[in-house]
């Protein structure tokens, strides 16, 4: 059963409920002062607490999503890395292949998800989880990939697609994708109704290895998620999927900590990433206060300062991507944003291959709540910026 699922929730729910009943109706049977009657109490006490516990961590998991799977949970950052077939091209089945970079993968909870559009893939598009491996960065990690009903039509049979990734905030999960922000429904929405053009979505968490928060940035002498994101995810997407070679037509959206990351990644790599939008995000990443993070610059300032936004604007050339900014005026990060977009707006101004733009609610916080309202302007924004270009399989 899936660490995720909601039947091992209520399997452990009424696990609890029946350890408390047979506490309560072995107990009088176990009121005699002799070691084996103390040692049957402790026995009813451990049990129930155990099962408690239990059903508060998996809550608690679902909740803020620590970890997505079995695997995640007993042995992190060591996913399988058995290779198999690309996933998703044409339908038709093809030889294995040893260095494969995506596999098809039952992690992560999909199966959990029933409110998927409905339909064969011509109609209504395909979600797969798949298990992509990173030859630079060495990092595995499970993720979620639609591909629209336009990749499975004969017609646009030598088309390469473009792509946005969608990364989730810390703890989080692709599962948080799915379920607290809807994405599934809202990319359907906007597609059917011609608001958003036909996109390969690939859904992802931006701390590949959890629980570390490591805010996208590669550590010194620690994960490289950054050339995960940056190199390794493209890598392997280009060798299973007819995804599009050019820049131009790929580009990242997260919210909270995945917002920072899909800013920084566009601002850092624009010929990987031409297009941002960053949902509530920070502008410099800052070690968390509760240490999930650890070091993340072995104490060197002029590392950190590379990965703060608005400090690159002001000393680096502009880079060649476009940007949106989104959030609240009742926000926390509300000032910051007012900051960033003070330095930016005058270098956009200056270099016309820079933009940035902005989106502002007037009241909302740090909630999927909140973003749920955000997500399908932002899904518009970035699907203008990454408009079909010329780019097809070549011939034989």
């Amino acid at each position: 059963m899936n660490l995720t699922s909601s039947g091992l929730v209520y399997a452990l729910v009424a696990l609890a409920v029946l350890t408390v009943l047979a506490t309560l109706w072995l107990w009088p049977r176990l009121a005699p002062q002799r070691l084996l009657p103390m040692l049957g109490r402790i026995g009813l006490l451990t049990a129930t607490q155990l099962t408690v516990l239990a059903v508060c961590a998996l809550a608690v998991n679902n909740t803020f999503g620590f970890y997505s799977s079995w695997t995640d949970l007993l042995h992190p950052g060591d996913a399988p890395l058995a290779l198999a077939p690309p996933v998703g091209g044409t339908g038709k089945s093809s030889p294995p292949k040893t260095d494969a970079l995506v596999q098809p993968t039952t992690e992560g909870g999909l199966d959990t998800v029933d409110d998927l559009p409905q339909g064969t893939p011509e109609q209504v598009g395909k979600w797969e989880s798949i298990l992509v491996h990173g030859k630079e960065s060495g990092l595995s990690d499970q993720m979620f990939i639609y591909l629209p009903p336009e990749y499975f039509n004969p017609k646009y049979s030598r088309e390469r697609f473009p792509v946005l990734l969608s990364l989730a905030g810390f703890p989080g999960t692709p599962l948080h994708l799915m379920q607290e922000m809807d994405e599934p429904k809202t990319i359907w929405d906007l597609q059917r109704t011609g608001k958003m053009a036909p996109t390969i979505v690939v859904m992802a968490r931006p701390s590949v290895a959890a629980p570390r928060d490591t805010e996208c940035v590669d550590v010194p002498g620690g994960p490289q998620t950054e050339t995960w994101f940056a190199k390794d995810v493209p890598a392997a997407l280009r060798s299973a999927y007819r995804v599009s070679r050019s820049a131009g037509s790929w580009g990242v959206l997260g919210y909270s900590t995945g917002g920072g990351c899909a800013l920084r990644l566009a601002d850092r790599f624009p010929d990987t990433y031409s297009a941002a939008a960053g949902l509530h995000a920070d502008y410099k990443v800052v070690p968390d206060p509760f240490g999930s993070s650890g070091d993340l610059y072995s104490g060197n300032p002029g590392l950190a300062q590379q990965y703060d936004l608005t400090w690159r604007l002001e000393n680096l050339p502009a880079p060649k991507a476009s940007l949106l900014v989104v959030s609240t005026r009742t926000e926390d990060n509300y000032a910051a944003t007012q900051q960033f977009l003070a330095v930016a707006q005058p270098v956009a101004t200056a270099h016309p291959e820079f933009s940035v733009e902005s989106l502002f609610l007037a009241d909302g916080g740090h909630s999927f709540d909140t973003w749920k309202r955000e997500l399908p302007a932002a899904l518009e924004w970035i699907s203008d910026k990454l408009a079909p270009v010329p780019d097809r399989e070549p011939r034989g």
